[in-house]
């Protein structure tokens, strides 16, 4: 059978991270949505996505498909049913699509046309950016079930104290030397030759990804992720780094998500909770304002490419998009368009040119290569931005 990760009507809630992949590249929890779904269903999955996205990320099809709601983290139970669905057979959660049988995924999906079975479990949904770390405790758990079952975790050196060392998994060649992991509120996974240099302080859960680093000194709190060739310190509170993004000094992140290829300058911080505690709002792409997040501690989302120069301050509940370069002393604004220059000053717009000259030398560094292809995306997203940018 061939699967088909499809973004579904939840995408524009999911910008800026959704602007440079599809839904299903998110990271939540240890793994993609993508790898979630693979190892429930031992199979490759593919995507369907916006036209400028599918270069990159191109749609496999095949005589018959299974296309699945990517915003829909799979379970035991529900990956059965989707891995039992017959021709022309369709699941529903209440009043939502999961998931649907087709041999032409191309067409728009007619429920008239599909015999619907509805699924009474539990699921865990990413409906908004700010699920991505609201939900990365469950999500954490569940990937680390399954990523261990059955498995017996490298040694762990005794230079540590290890509170519930049952509950820390280190992948082959990842390293901890003199530092304290308490497992008991969530989890420890580090991934294939991630490290956690001397003297940090980890509260589960953490997700260390394959050759990430936690750098030494740090304060870790979870439940958080630190994806794939990501470097951090300082304090870090439950929130999730996509990967191949720094926060490599001290400062404060608590209730974020950053994207891939992002820099916290020395000294940053974010706020993630209102002086008079009261629930905060968060710009949402999709209803163009400021929606209601019913969380009392919500921090900072931040896209792909986006750097901060050192000591910069962001409030509660702030969102910067793809390629934006935040400096200068004071606030900047909540809300921070796609390919911005400035600060609590004011901005002007980062031009694609001078962007690209600093994404190419971010990217080597890690061995990366900035391809005319992801050029192009983020041409793309230079062009869909500009009405949010007055200046």
């Amino acid at each position: 059978m061939n699967y088909i990760l499809a973004d579904g009507p939840q995408r524009k809630a999911l910008l800026p991270f959704t602007f440079t992949r599809p839904v299903g590249e998110i990271r939540i929890g240890i793994l993609t949505i993508r790898e979630k779904w693979e190892k429930y269903l031992e199979a490759s999955i593919s995507f369907k996505t916006e036209e400028y996205l599918s270069e990159k990320y191109p749609m496999v099809t095949a005589d018959e498909n299974i296309v699945i709601t990517a915003s829909f983290l799979p379970n035991a139970k529900l990956a059965e049913m989707v891995r039992s669905l017959s021709a022309d057979q369709a699941i529903f959660y209440g009043e939502e699509l999961v998931a649907y049988r087709t041999k032409n995924p191309n067409m728009e999906m007619d429920t008239s046309r599909f015999k619907v079975i509805h699924f009474k479990g539990e699921v865990l949904k990413v409906d908004f950016t700010w699920d991505i770390f609201s939900k990365n405790g469950e999500a954490l758990q569940a990937d680390f079930n399954i990523i261990t079952k059955g498995r017996k975790s490298a040694p762990i050196s005794d230079t540590n104290r290890l509170i519930h060392a049952e509950n820390i998994f280190l992948e082959e060649g990842a390293k901890v030397e003199h530092s304290i992991l308490n497992a008991t509120n969530g989890p420890i996974y580090l991934g294939k030759k991630a490290e956690i240099w001397e003297g940090c302080m980890v509260r589960g859960a953490l997700a260390l990804c394959e050759k990430a680093v936690i750098k030494m000194g740090a304060k870790m709190y979870g439940p958080t992720t630190i994806g794939p060739y990501g470097k951090v310190c300082g304090e870090i509170n439950n929130s999730v780094i996509f990967g191949y993004s720094s926060k490599g000094h001290d400062g404060y992140l608590g209730n974020a998500v950053l994207g891939e290829w992002c820099n916290i300058g020395a000294d940053s911080n974010n706020s993630n909770l209102k002086n008079n505690y009261a629930k905060v709002r968060l710009w949402n792409y999709a209803t163009e304002k400021f929606d209601h997040t019913g969380l009392q501690f919500c921090g900072l989302m931040m896209g792909d490419h986006s750097k901060t120069a050192i000591n910069t301050m962001f409030n509660t509940g702030t969102v910067i998009g793809v390629n934006s370069n935040i400096y200068v002393p004071g606030f900047p604004r909540n809300f921070v368009p796609s390919f911005s220059w400035g600060g609590a000053s004011g901005f002007t717009t980062y031009m694609p040119k001078r962007a690209f000259e600093a994404a190419e030398v971010m990217m080597n560094r890690r061995g990366v290569a900035f391809d005319d292809k992801e050029a192009r995306i983020l041409e793309h997203v230079f062009e869909l931005t500009k009405k949010w940018r007055n200046y």
